[in-house]
């Protein structure tokens, strides 16, 4: 029977690439929901093409636009993150491809395992927040978290009949973006263009600046530490500046696994839909003779400081994960507009760690009220620099 699809956060990069994937395998998928923030013509033209139950523009304001374009179409239209959250517990959905940015994909994803639909997890904001409610009810509900990220999807490919071996170490990579071995001084005049031109991969602007200044990994790490059980120190980061090797796991007779293929976000999208098959696919192979040397560094924490501030949120847990992303997603969004500079943005993001309430056992709605107040402050600190 074919799986039956909901994508949120559908006309994003992961988004659009889950599509491709899926029209690659039209006999194992078919798409139930489509949802989009704001980009309402693309969402059109997706559920158009792919004829989905139902879409949602996440911008009430865009409503009457997709309706009345959709008119002719058996596609039902809905509007507002309420509706996002609602629709995900439907009886024709068996698994959500969680893709919407940062914070908002929390509710949807919680009511989702709620419902026992599979989670394909490309919002790695869900765990980094609320790592432990989200694992607890997945448990509770008997359903799977399938790892979307690059990273993630490799330790979970190296676990796979491996579970009863308790794992020592795993190693995640980095290509270290488009300013690995840069200065100090170089880092203060960053320009947006620059940091959004990242070597390797192609993202969202939000995850290709939380690239650019390492907080993705800073983010990978917390999130690892809930999807495979870990504790901050048997996690490492280490800089691969080719992203072949995807990241490695270390088993305890010192034996190492790694996952490898050449960077493409469909291959781990593709395993997370797909598993536990490893279906067939026509896109580019690896060759060694292309990759004559593959190389590894020591990260530079000095200078990508967000990698040290998400260990200590990490190490201290409770509320200071949720802060750390809240002030992260507005500091990304001011720098993105201009208002504040590349190295600042992790100055935003220290002083919401030091200055905002803690919480040792935040309950979900203390989440949901510390991300606004997390929020609040990264915009009053800002306007005060």
């Amino acid at each position: 029977m074919k799986k039956r699809v909901a994508i949120l956060g559908s006309t994003g990069s992961i988004g659009k690439q889950t599509l491709e994937v899926i029209k690659q395998h039209p006999d194992k998928f078919e798409v139930e929901v489509l949802t989009a923030l704001n980009s309402a013509e693309d969402l059109i033209e997706q559920a158009r093409g792919f004829q989905p139950d139902a879409v949602i523009i996440g911008n009430k304001e865009k409503y009457d636009l997709v309706k009345e374009s959709l008119a002719n179409d058996p596609v039902k239209v809905y509007a507002g993150s309420e509706a996002i959250a609602q629709i995900v517990q439907g009886e024709n959905i068996d698994i959500v491809l969680t893709a919407m940015v940062g914070f908002s994909g929390l509710t949807p994803t919680i009511n989702a395992i709620k419902s026992g639909k599979t989670i394909a997890l490309a919002n790695k904001e869900t765990m980094v927040v609320a790592g432990e409610i989200v694992t607890e009810l997945a448990h509770k509900h008997k359903v799977s978290i399938l790892p979307v990220d690059s990273e993630h999807s490799a330790i979970f490919q190296c676990l796979v009949g491996e579970f009863q071996n308790p794992v020592e170490k795993i190693y995640l990579t980095a290509s270290g973006g488009p300013f690995r071995g840069k200065s100090l001084d170089h880092m203060m005049t960053v320009t947006r263009e620059e940091a959004l031109n990242h070597p390797n991969w192609s993202m969202g602007n939000k995850i290709t600046i939380d690239s650019a200044s390492m907080m993705n990994k800073g983010l990978e790490a917390i999130e690892a530490k809930w999807l495979f059980g870990l504790k901050p120190e048997q996690i490492d980061i280490i800089v691969h500046p080719q992203s072949i090797i995807h990241s490695i796991v270390q088993f305890r007779d010192g034996s190492m696994k790694a996952q490898m293929g050449l960077p493409d976000m469909r291959l781990p999208i593709q395993y997370a839909l797909t598993f536990p098959e490893r279906a067939e696919s026509n896109f580019e192979r690896f060759n060694f003779l292309d990759y004559p040397q593959l190389t590894f560094e020591k990260l530079n924490e000095k200078i990508f400081r967000n990698v040290t501030m998400a260990y200590q949120a990490m190490e201290k847990g409770g509320s200071l994960p949720c802060v750390m992303n809240a002030a992260n997603e507005v500091a990304v969004e001011m720098f993105l507009n201009g208002t504040i500079g590349f190295l600042q943005m992790s100055d935003v993001i220290e002083e919401a760690m030091d200055k905002v309430e803690y919480i040792s056992h935040p309950t979900l709605d203390d989440y949901i009220i510390l991300d606004k107040a997390s929020r609040d402050f990264a915009y009053r600190y800002i306007k005060n620099l």
